[in-house]
């Protein structure tokens, strides 16, 4: 497979993901940077957001917060602080969680870690859309 990559994806608590593709899409903090085989190598920090990998001609989505991409050798390494298969994400959860967060934005509370709220609240619609990406593609089973 010569127009392949493999692509790893850990956390600290798990291997997420270990397989061949053909291409992968990721939301550096430059903006998003895509990686095909026979790249050259770098390094790049992760934000929030959807990841996204090519194969067998589909496409197939993993939520990422955080964390750093390496790629090197027709590897692509991502070390990622939380990383979820679309198919893992509980939309239910994910819902609450960024009523949560605007309530408290809404309400202002002085005691209130704004920059918390507000990391809860873009990681919560980033797992929304990560799920609602994947569901358009037809590459993520309810």
């Amino acid at each position: 497979m010569a127009n392949t990559l493999h692509l790893e994806i850990v956390t600290p608590d798990r291997l997420v993901l270990s397989k061949e593709v053909e291409y992968v899409g990721a939301p550096g903090y430059e903006g998003e940077f895509g990686i095909m085989a026979n790249h050259i190598p770098f390094l790049s920090a992760l934000k929030v957001g959807s990841l996204y990998y090519k194969e067998g001609g589909k496409l197939f989505y993993v939520f990422v917060a955080g964390g750093f991409a390496e790629i090197s050798n027709n590897k692509v390494t991502i070390l990622a602080e939380v990383a979820e298969l679309a198919a893992e994400i509980d939309v239910d959860r994910a819902q609450k969680a960024r009523e949560r967060a605007q309530v408290r934005l809404d309400k202002r509370q002085e005691k209130m870690d704004y920059a918390r709220v507000q990391g809860s609240l873009a990681r919560s619609m980033a797992r929304i859309s990560c799920r609602e990406r994947a569901q358009s593609a037809g590459t993520c089973q309810l």
